[in-house]
């Protein structure tokens, strides 16, 4: 059953990972802008976030493998409509499809608690979540290679062949779990969260290209916060909400959910924008190439973390989920604090980069994952971890907007040197620092949790 859920995981990641070297071919072959290239990209993080809600609580109704049937099916959608593109129209609609499925994701942590033991799902779940960091940064140097070669399409071509024997290893190993609540979905609240997703992600992703205070980014995400709330309060008294209200106003949801933003804000925004741009810089960074910054400053971290997500999966049964995870924010602020004041001298800066492998990477990413699945009531088991999904994808453009804000400040305010990508660096540290309050107020999932039935972890209902 693990390889077929870690070849489903890895058939969603790589049209994640494979295909950011080849965004320029992209626009080439499909005769497009970078704006609508960067609309795929905002598109398919949109709809992962708004498929991790949906898919996860159905699941709920309609059981796992179902549901992971169907985001199968949709990888292999999106796959070949984005390899056969005519169209930049074409391959908007293949990245929603593949977006979607990342739901994949929690229905594998979903499964895995719902047919393993405590011990062995904290063991699985750390290779599920090494899986999904894609290999180690080979993946996105092999999609280079692709696009270099026979062109973007060979990335999608490639991602479809793992898709396939990952749907056929689905549907062959991985049992087929009973629905774990009764009732009927609650699409009134789904339809106000996708929504208020929908605003929040789209204000912050094109923020930067529209303006920060234009009225379309108001508009979207003020609008996308009025449908977060209308959500909220819809959510009073509906006996089959997406997520109940107590539990969203609740220590086990909301400090969880805030350290998710928080830490993929605080890290995600450093490692894919603020580092690349500041070590490829000739005049204020490096002025390295873009392998040679990838190599020295983000696969080490990724390798790492190959090791260290499965590490993370054994230590969280034994230590406790949320001891996993103030240990993991605690090194990552620790990481930073050590790399931002040392960010000119190169090695040292690329060694306190290196240590997010273990405490981000591996940790934090593994536990927070692993906390959302084992904090939801046996009732709603869906709906925590499919939010905590979401907020995966809310902190990572988060962070992304603020840096890429800071930065561009920062130059038209005549810094010079590193002083241009400092701030960033520093507001990365912040949002850290602010995760790890929001670690320590995380109520850790009830000592005897885990039932003679299988040694699952069976959450007692809320008491407010």
């Amino acid at each position: 059953m693990l390889p077929a859920l870690a070849l489903a995981v890895l058939g969603y990641q790589l049209n994640a990972t494979m295909l950011s070297p080849a965004l320029p071919d992209v626009m080439h072959r499909l005769h497009t802008t970078s704006g609508l290239v960067g609309l795929a990209q905002t598109l398919f993080f949109l709809f992962a976030a708004i498929g991790q809600v949906t898919l996860a609580r159905l699941s709920d109704y309609r059981g796992r493998k179902p549901m992971m049937m169907l985001g199968c099916f949709l990888v292999i959608a999106g796959d070949i409509a984005c390899a056969a593109a005519p169209d930049i129209g074409v391959f908007l609609a293949g990245r929603v499809l593949q977006g979607f499925s990342a739901a994949l994701f929690t229905l594998a942590f979903l499964t895995l608690d719902d047919t393993l033991s405590a011990k062995g799902f904290g063991r699985a779940a750390g290779i599920i979540t090494a899986v999904n960091g894609g290999f180690a940064g080979v993946d996105a140097v092999f999609g280079g290679r692709l696009a270099d070669t026979v062109g973007f399409r060979g990335i999608f071509l490639a991602g479809l062949v793992v898709s396939v024997a990952g749907t056929i290893a689905v549907y062959r190993t991985v049992p087929a779990t009973p629905p774990t609540a009764t009732g009927r979905m609650d699409w009134r609240g789904t339809s106000l969260l996708a929504l208020g997703l929908t605003g929040v992600l789209i204000g912050l992703a094109q923020g930067e290209s529209w303006g920060w205070l234009s009225v379309p980014t108001a508009v979207c995400v003020l609008g996308g916060i009025g449908c977060l709330v209308l959500f909220a309060l819809a959510g009073r008294g509906t006996r089959d909400a997406v997520i109940d209200t107590g539990l969203l106003v609740s220590r086990r949801a909301w400090p969880l959910l805030a350290t998710t933003v928080l830490t993929l804000a605080g890290a995600f925004g450093a490692l894919t924008l603020t580092v690349p741009l500041f070590t490829q810089d000739p005049q204020a960074g490096y002025g390295m190439s873009a392998t040679h910054s990838a190599l020295l400053f983000a696969t080490p971290a990724q390798a790492i973390g190959v090791v260290g997500a499965p590490i993370a999966g054994i230590l969280g049964p034994r230590i406790g989920w949320r001891r996993s995870v103030v240990i993991g924010s605690a090194g990552s602020l620790i990481a930073f604090a050590v790399a931002v004041p040392f960010m000119t001298h190169q090695w040292i800066f690329a060694a306190a980069l290196a240590v997010l492998g273990i405490t981000y990477n591996g940790l934090s990413v593994t536990a927070l994952n692993g906390l959302a699945v084992l904090s939801s009531p046996a009732e709603q088991k869906g709906a925590l971890p499919g939010l905590n999904g979401a907020c995966f994808g809310i902190g990572a453009s988060l962070g992304t907007a603020l840096a890429s804000a800071l930065i561009t400040v920062a130059a038209s305010g005549g810094a010079h040197g590193a002083d241009r990508y400092a701030p960033a660096l520093w507001a990365s540290g912040g949002l850290l620092a602010a995760a790890m309050v929001t670690t320590v107020v995380i109520r850790a999932v009830p000592k005897g949790a885990a039932e003679a039935d299988g040694g699952r972890v069976t959450v007692p209902a809320l008491h407010g």
